[in-house]
């Protein structure tokens, strides 16, 4: 039986769901500003539910998206409050690792916005050295072009801290980024810079076998965790600097989430959770799950 690092689900979609209110196109950030407390309180239920992990509240705390509600200003103090919200469930749990979220510039599953990978490598450094004193490992998150993700590594390892790479893979061929390259051609990324966990989320679970197997050969740690989303391969791209217009699913219960899951296990991966749409139910059962089947959780 093997030795399983449980991640927590998804951050932004469960703020989003708990909020008193739409908070548009900053989104977890924006639920951050508003509502104080509520990012420690889904830590709370992540480590309740059995995760040993918590990842910070920073994936979307970027300059680009800062800027266009004149809030860049609160940068730093943003990954701060996001850094102490962390840190307070953890003392509280009394275990579990944080976990320091950087997400794609440009936005979301739109790897066309990726930036020249040495203006993505300095955006990545300045976010790496607010997080580094307050992080066990430097999380990058969502990434979909092998660029974005040369960019992320080269600029997090300012951190000294170990990096997990983690990509947004195709829904329709999971052996495929966003971008349309292949996740195997991620070795030559990896070669680099050092990269100590492979890892895909924020796609289909459907997906994710086909993910397992291109990473698997990375000779790394590597694993999964999967979005609640309807499919956002093949949907149009929006003229904004925006993701398509996705929509949650309603078919993906806790118990078949942990089937997934499972499958991932069974293929060698030891980091699991999960994504966007993917709550603290969902966490529960699969920590459960994960004991039933013999394996210990880290």
């Amino acid at each position: 039986m093997a030795t399983i690092t449980l991640l927590d689900g998804g951050m932004g979609q469960e703020l989003v769901a708990r909020a008193t209110r739409d908070p548009g196109p900053l989104w977890a950030t924006r639920v951050m500003i508003d509502h104080p407390g509520l990012v420690k309180a889904i830590h709370d239920d992540y480590f309740a539910a059995g995760a040993s992990v918590a990842t910070t509240n920073t994936y979307n705390i970027l300059h680009d998206r800062l800027q266009r509600d004149g809030l860049d200003a609160l940068y730093h103090a943003l990954h701060l409050r996001a850094l102490a919200e962390a840190h307070e469930a953890r003392a509280q749990a009394g275990r579990g690792i944080i976990a320091g979220s950087m997400g794609p510039l440009g936005e979301s599953y739109r790897p066309d916005l990726t930036p020249p990978v040495a203006e993505s490598a300095a955006l990545y450094a300045e976010k790496a050295r607010i997080l580094a004193a307050h992080v066990d490992v430097i999380l990058i998150e969502t990434i979909s072009s092998l660029d974005l993700a040369r960019g992320a590594l080269r600029g997090a390892q300012v951190a000294g801290r170990p990096v997990w790479l983690s990509v947004s893979v195709d829904d329709r061929d999971g052996s495929r980024l966003r971008s349309g390259e292949a996740v195997a051609d991620l070795a030559e990324v990896i070669a680099e810079a050092p990269t100590a966990a492979v890892l895909a989320n924020c796609s289909m679970p459907e997906a994710m076998v086909a993910a397992m197997a291109a990473l698997k050969p990375l000779g790394l740690p590597f694993g999964a965790y999967a979005n609640g989303f309807s499919e956002i391969t093949g949907l149009p791209l929006p003229e904004t600097q925006a993701p398509p217009a996705y929509c949650g699913r309603h078919d993906l219960t806790p118990e078949k989430y942990a089937d997934f899951a499972m499958s991932w296990v069974g293929m060698g991966a030891t980091i699991v959770g999960g994504c966007c749409e993917v709550g603290p139910a969902h966490i529960r059962h699969l920590a459960q799950r994960l004991r039933d089947a013999g394996h210990q959780i880290a």
